[in-house]
């Protein structure tokens, strides 16, 4: 594909700029197939292995197509977890900030009805796993009548968590004309079917996998008796020496006595498994992502969805023993063109499972020796210093995206009668202010947010301090996020 740059898409001027502010610099294989299918309205097929880029490849067509002036969701994105949905969610935002795309995520486990009330504002692409999806369509709180595109993400997830029939019935409620999207890292037969039956003039996509070859991830195992492990774990992270590194465990008990272990050894760790309440999920793995913390204990819930291009070691500290999850968990690391390790342990019981995990990626894991004492010893000056200083703070990759959009808070909403036109109305009187500076507004019970665009920001919040809307003077001031 002689594609090299996202222009020869001829997609629209706030969509390349976004790109160009999010470091999006060349289509990816995925990207390059993709994009140019979905913007004919071609429904796709596409196997692709994690991090090869298939947000962007769904994401960038939609936020293309997409029409600003309809208030109703046009396209619909299902996720198979909620760390993916908020993931998804983020990266769609961004790549169509400038436009002014409204994406909502909604899934299990968070607000019914602060969910009912994002669906009823002006939104345009809704991000969800198939559970909650499904019950706002059921009580009719989620407007189906002009979605055009529908995506389902992790469609062999779905399958392996019992998602399909959910899927299912989504699909038979939506609109027969539209386009739809799938992507799976496999294709099992329970995900052919959903293809054939749902998908028209179908096109399938397949990327040749890569990135659990040697090329972007240096992998390895180490022979090791249970009970020797987590001296080793101790000795390959001295030696190692990560700045930031995924230790997955099997159970989430495991992973609370690890993290205990680790954090009375001085680590800088934390942990994440679906045990959790899913505010400490996201907070945890948004930490993770800042660098925060170098060491993170997880089990599989990590392994999907979870979207950070500079992790450079991953240890399989229990090796996983379905063989697709090896291929999920070291796909953590070496993303982004970066170079990244995994280094796996395996106990004598496990090895009929490494033989499947081997057979499945095509090539055997290099065995390694384990640290010997005197590697450790050097290694441990560096590791101890390391270990002392405060790592460095990562920038957002929206950040140079939002330099120019400020976010501002007003202290009223709904119940005071307002709604987005009111705040378009008052914006654009202001001089020097259009319609197009004003980006998306979210109007609640009792405050709003209005995103200003082009560095305008200062000029409307100034502005606003002495400007009543509806005749009533509002607090305003530049929102905390």
């Amino acid at each position: 594909m002689s594609i090299r740059s996202f222009k020869d898409y001829q997609l629209s001027e706030k969509i390349l700029q976004a790109l160009e502010s999010l470091g999006y610099k060349h289509p990816t294989e995925v990207q390059a197939e993709v994009i140019p299918m979905v913007l004919q309205h071609k429904d796709v097929a596409v196997k692709a292995e994690t991090g090869s880029g298939k947000t962007g490849a769904f994401g960038i067509p939609l936020c293309e197509m997409i029409q600003w002036e309809e208030n109703k969701p046009q396209a619909l994105v299902l996720t198979p977890t909620r760390e993916l949905a908020a993931q998804v969610k983020e990266d769609i935002t961004n790549i169509g900030r400038i436009k002014r795309i409204k994406a909502t995520a909604i899934y299990g486990k968070a607000p019914f009805a602060r969910q009912k009330a994002e669906l009823k504002q002006k939104c345009h692409v809704v991000i969800g796993t198939p559970g909650r999806v499904l019950d706002h369509i059921q009580k009719a709180t989620f407007n189906l009548e002009r979605v055009k595109y529908l995506v389902i993400d992790e469609a062999d997830e779905m399958l392996k968590m019992g998602f399909i029939d959910q899927v299912e019935a989504i699909i038979r409620e939506l609109p027969g004309d539209r386009v739809t999207m799938l992507f799976s890292a496999t294709l099992p037969k329970g995900v052919e079917n959903l293809c054939q039956q749902y998908m028209k003039n179908l096109i399938n996509i397949e990327i040749e996998a890569t990135g659990h070859t040697m090329e972007q991830i240096e992998h390895s195992l180490i022979m090791v008796n249970e009970d020797d492990k987590f001296e080793l774990l101790k000795d390959v992270t001295i030696t190692a020496n990560p700045d930031s590194c995924i230790i997955f465990c099997r159970t989430q008990e495991q992973v609370d006595h690890m993290a205990a272990q680790l954090d009375r050894l001085g680590y800088n760790c934390d942990k994440i498994h679906g045990g959790m309440i899913q505010e400490d999920r996201f907070n945890v793995m948004n930490e993770f992502k800042r660098g925060e913390f170098r060491y993170l204990v997880a089990t599989d819930v990590a392994a999907r969805g979870i979207d950070i291009d500079s992790i450079s070691l991953v240890i399989n500290y229990d090796l996983p023993l379905e063989k697709e999850s090896y291929v999920h968990r070291t796909g953590r690391t070496g993303r982004a063109g970066k170079r990244g390790k995994a280094i796996t342990f395996v106990t004598p019981q496990e090895e009929k499972f490494l033989s499947e995990i081997e057979k499945y990626i095509g090539f055997k894991i290099p065995r390694r020796d384990i640290p010997t004492k005197q590697e450790v010893a050097i290694g441990k000056a560096a590791f101890e210093e390391k270990m002392n200083l405060r790592p460095t703070i990562k920038k957002d990759k929206g950040e140079q995206l939002n330099k120019k959009i400020m976010k501002l808070y007003f202290n009223g909403g709904k119940k005071k009668k307002i709604r987005a036109i009111d705040f378009v109305g008052t914006l654009a009187k202001i001089e020097g202010i259009t319609a197009e500076d004003i980006g998306i507004i979210t109007i609640q019970d009792n405050i709003s947010y209005v995103d200003i665009l082009n560095g305008k920001g200062p000029l409307v919040l100034k502005a606003m301090k002495n400007t009543t809307i509806k005749g009533k003077l509002l607090k305003v001031h530049k929102a905390s996020k």
